[in-house]
């Protein structure tokens, strides 16, 4: 794929997710769109009415009401029967009823549609009946469902929605006021009439085009972070569908929850954290608290009170990053939740005191909800896992599992090719020197230094430093059959590496770490047997592809230099550190960094970890005396 053709789909994933959170926002049924809180400061310029508009009873107030006009009704029943002396008798649940609801008086339709009225005292029960006169009566009177179904409903539709009126141009609140009790249904009244209102489709036309404005200068500011910050970044598809992936799915379920209801608590659910993790697991804490911030900027947008939300999920971002800055144990992530929970907790209380000056106002189920956001966090080590599947990535706790040289395929490695596996740990050694030096990734280049030459575990014999009898299967081969035996051993690895399921970023320290680097033993002695004739490069050459990251190129360096010093004839200050000059020298004239963002002053620093650690590793031994005979 043509870098331009990369860029242009890097491109175009960022325009499809500025688009999809447009599409998903979910206020633009009104152009209220102002967010305030009971007992909290009016964060906007003065607001008067620009219209009239009705002051809604709140809902309590409206069934406060709707019941007392109930109690005030004169339930209706009709007398099915006559029974001697005028006795009305009722059943004593409907008798219960009536009392329990605060009814005070009835009236009764008899067969002649006569319609008295009395007290529900003078209506008896068969009990009380009996009590009274000594004998039992069925009941004979019963309730008028269908006119007592018209008085309840007269009664509940009397109740009015209102109680008052705010006229145009009237003064409503200004910047930094408390939203009292009355000036909260005020402006919940206010919100309802626009409501009302019928948005025309111009009108949801230009919000959409303004959200979508500020929206793509939020994603644009993350963009140019990369252009300028992380280019290698930037230009990475993997990375770019990661960024991607991240912020639609933390940017899409707050903006489903506030598209159902208006209760900003139901935030705590969201694992906000996960974003800092992940970035942070896979990539750097930089980028982890640029990309949080930006997307937090976008939801925030949407809250009913998005001060509230920012400041408490910012804070909660910086502790994210900084306590998770490496997570080389899974405790760790644990002890991130624990001080996220603790985070969210402190600030939500404090605010609410500021803001309210009564402790009544906290809610407890805020807290329910940040504990089940701890564990949501602690989950995120499945999703790490998940993450590592999905996009090819590793993170710090895979390296060190892999790093472990008493797995199955190290310890096989160690005892089929002794040679090879001293020569990996000493290479491994030196790169995680040369690494720490110049701010690399050291745990990385550690872990790929460890598989680097995996693929020589196909044939250990071919190589000199399992050779233990002295002889080598190569002498008996032609140069360029030698070349090609010692050239499998890349194949081989990544076929090795593939099958025991090896990520792909330590696959590439297997095929990079000779770059397209000629065999140069065999191709000169190819030369040597052949003066004056042409020889094939080609068939001495590894296939590549060339070091690509600072972290391959390390390796590179490390691997040459390394086996080179075995065969030093005198271990000085002076021939060590020429042989790394003249190793390294050749690997750069030779083009093997070109495609790696080694600086001059990277490789002058990985030169002098190389020549200190080797003359460490060669210095000269003091010679013990022996005990001369007496």
């Amino acid at each position: 794929m043509s870098r331009t053709l990369k860029i242009i789909i890097i491109l175009a994933t960022y325009v499809a997710l500025s688009v999809l959170t447009v599409y998903l926002f979910p206020r633009y049924n009104t152009a209220f769109n102002y967010h305030f809180e009971l007992g909290k400061p009016w964060g906007y310029d003065l607001m008067t009415a620009e219209f009239d508009f009705p002051i809604y009873k709140t809902d309590a107030q409206i069934t406060r009401e709707q019941q007392e006009a109930l109690r005030n009704i004169t339930p209706c029943y009709i007398k099915t029967r006559n029974l001697p002396e005028g006795v009305l008798v009722i059943s004593l649940e409907e008798h219960d009823r009536l009392v329990d609801e605060g009814y005070r008086r009835v009236s009764i339709r008899t067969a002649r549609h006569a319609v008295v009225t009395l007290p529900v005292s003078d209506l008896l029960t068969p009990k009380t009946a009996y009590e009274r006169l000594g004998e039992s009566f069925e009941p004979n009177v019963i309730a008028d469902s269908i006119a007592n179904a018209n008085l309840h409903k007269n009664a509940v539709e009397s109740v009015s929605q209102t109680f008052g009126l705010v006229q145009s141009g009237e003064r409503i609140i200004d910047r930094g006021e408390i939203v009292t009790a009355q000036t909260y249904q005020i402006l919940t009244s206010l919100a309802r009439a626009y409501s009302e209102k019928n948005i025309t489709r111009q009108q949801t036309i230009y919000v959409q085009i303004g959200y979508l404005g500020l929206i793509a200068l939020l994603i644009t500011l993350f963009v140019l972070y990369l252009v300028i910050i992380k280019h290698n970044l930037f230009v990475q598809l993997r990375a770019t569908w990661f960024f991607c992936l991240l912020m639609a799915i933390f940017i899409a379920t707050p903006f489903l929850i506030l598209r159902f209801t208006t209760d900003e608590t139901l935030l705590y659910l969201v694992p906000f954290a996960w974003l800092g993790i992940l970035t942070s697991v896979f990539y750097d804490s930089r980028t982890a608290l640029v990309l949080q911030v930006i997307t937090l900027l976008i939801v925030s947008m949407a809250t009913p009170s998005p001060f509230t939300f920012l400041f408490t999920q910012i804070i909660a971002s910086i502790v994210v990053i900084y306590s998770l800055r490496k997570m080389t144990q899974r405790a760790h992530l644990a002890h991130t939740a624990l001080l996220v929970g603790l985070t969210y907790a402190f600030v939500y209380t404090a605010l609410t005191l500021t803001t309210t000056g009564t402790y009544t106002h906290l809610q407890p189920r805020v807290y329910m909800f940040i504990m089940a956001n701890i564990v949501l966090i602690v989950c995120a080590y499945g999703v790490i896992y998940l993450f590592e599947r999905v996009f090819g990535l590793v993170s710090d706790v895979t390296l060190i599992e892999l790093s472990n040289i008493n797995s199955d395929l190290m310890h096989r490695f160690a005892e089929e090719a002794p040679g090879t596996f001293q020569h990996t740990l000493q290479v491994s050694n030196l790169a995680t020197e040369a690494a720490k030096k110049i701010e690399a990734n050291a745990l990385l280049v550690r872990t790929g230094a460890l598989y680097h030459d995996i693929g020589k575990l196909m044939a250990p014999q071919n190589f000199t430093e399992n050779q233990q009898d002295g002889d080598n299967p190569l002498s008996r081969m032609s140069n360029t059959e030698a070349a090609r035996t010692v050239i499998e051993h890349v194949s081989n690895g990544l076929a090795l590496a593939a099958k025991h399921h090896l990520p792909q970023i330590i696959r590439s320290f297997i095929a990079s770490h000779h770059g397209t680097s000629l065999t140069r033993y065999f191709y000169n002695s190819e030369v040597n047997a052949h003066p004056g004739e042409k020889i094939d490069e080609s068939l001495f050459r590894y296939p590549g592809p060339k070091p690509t990251t600072k972290e391959t190129a390390i390796l590179m360096m490390a691997d040459a230099v390394e086996a080179r010093s075995r065969s030093l004839k005198e271990y000085t200050e002076q021939s060590i550190a020429e042989m790394v000059n003249q190793m390294i020298d050749a690997q750069i004239q030779d083009g093997q960094f070109a495609e790696t963002p080694l600086s001059f002053s990277d490789v002058e620093a990985i030169r002098e970890v190389f020549t200190t650690k080797l003359i460490a590793i060669h210095h000269q031994r003091i010679a013990y005396p022996t005990i001369k005979n007496q």
